[in-house]
């Protein structure tokens, strides 16, 4: 699965209580090629479904934020689905390939573009637009977790590069170039850049456009999409790597291989009740990827941004005791804590993660001698 589900990556249901030894750390309380439409919610908006030209708003957007949607599958002709791993186009008549970019072209741009490995989350794009980021959401192998069991402790970090890249790293799966996260990606912004000219989104490919300008690049997720993002970052040099619930792979070791993108260019951000938290999965990941060295572990409900210039972020706000809740919680929707205003408590985290400069950092920390290191394959 991949996203915030409220499961952990075995399927079992996550554990409802903090782990003891966190309250010692954090002390938490208890109509060109391709298929697409356009949202402009003053000027107009274009339905896909019907075809129609009929205007439509989009309640609470900013009057000039864009999005638009298409197919993979109608902006590359080399693009083949992957039955094999459920990696289709379409299922029970539905399309399963469609893809989101959205941006506000009226907010001065950070020159950054935001790659989302999970499902489209219209609260979140909203936001990173109004951060100054542009953002999308590809369609790429990621229903293969619960189809392939790990053979060794690097087997998972292989299928995930693989389905990010389309290099051939793994004897589990068979990803080609053109259905890879990355080349989706670029076809995306050669189909951006000829269809919506004013979002600029030409910036992101290189002069030559065969290659995503990666150094301009957040890759971001939750859950299994957070932990494929780190894997990414790992093998290319990107501008940042913002993990919400994530990244697990608790059996794995990749995390701790040498890393192309800088250690202090990687951030998460996690609830204490999530089972990712209470197994040391979480914890783990974010020491083999250094993350220590920036920070020690704060808990946002206490410390205001920026947090100490933190890389590792946590909360314990309420969501009722519930650890699906938790597990869904750090990002923008219908499980995420709000105040008495009905405003997100994490909004200046979300900003933070996405926009904090990177060379700010907090101080060195030890690594936490509770935490689990060693899980069995397949746990």
């Amino acid at each position: 699965m991949d996203g915030c589900d409220g499961l952990g990556h075995d399927g079992s249901s996550r554990a409802a209580s903090a782990p003891p030894r966190l309250a010692r750390s954090v002390r938490p309380p208890v109509g060109a090629t391709g298929g697409w439409w356009l949202s402009l919610p003053v000027l107009a908006a274009l339905a896909v479904a019907a075809g129609s030209t009929t205007p439509a708003a989009e309640p609470g957007a900013s009057p000039t934020w864009i999005h638009v949607q298409t197919r993979a599958s109608e902006l590359d002709p080399r693009a083949k689905p992957h039955p094999e791993i459920d990696f289709v186009f379409e299922k029970n008549g539905k399309p399963e390939d469609v893809e989101h970019a959205s941006v506000d072209p009226k907010v001065t741009s950070r020159g950054r573009l935001v790659v989302w490995l999970m499902g489209y989350n219209r609260d979140l794009f909203q936001r990173l637009n109004a951060y100054g980021l542009h953002a999308v959401q590809p369609h790429y192998a990621n229903k293969w977790f619960g189809i392939l069991k790990p053979t060794d402790r690097m087997a998972r970090g292989n299928v995930r590069l693989e389905a990010a890249t389309g290099e051939d790293v793994s004897d589990q799966i068979d990803v080609p170039v053109p259905d890879s996260m990355a080349e989706r990606v670029r076809a995306m912004l050669h189909w951006l850049a000829r269809t919506q000219p004013q979002g600029k989104w030409k910036q992101f490919l290189t002069p030559e456009g065969d290659k995503v300008r990666w150094e301009k690049v957040i890759v971001a997720g939750a859950s299994h999409g957070a932990t494929t993002a780190a894997r990414f970052a790992k093998r290319v040099k990107v501008d940042r790597v913002v993990m919400l619930c994530g990244p697990r792979d608790q059996d794995q070791d990749w995390q701790s291989l040498p890393s192309e993108t800088p250690g202090e260019r990687y951030f998460g951000f996690s609830h204490v009740l999530d089972g990712g938290w209470s197994g040391d999965h979480y914890c783990r990941s974010w020491e083999l990827l250094g993350m220590n060295a920036y920070g020690s572990i704060v808990n946002v409900d206490d410390v205001p941004p920026p947090f100490g210039n933190s890389r590792r972020l946590v909360s314990a706000a309420d969501v009722g005791g519930n650890a699906d809740a938790a597990h869904s919680a750090v990002q923008p929707g219908s499980k995420s804590p709000k105040n008495a205003q009905g405003e997100f408590l994490y909004e200046p985290v979300w900003r933070y993660l996405f926009t904090h400069p990177v060379a700010t950092v907090g101080e060195p920390t030890a690594k936490d001698p509770d935490c689990q290191q060693e899980h069995p394959l397949g746990k």
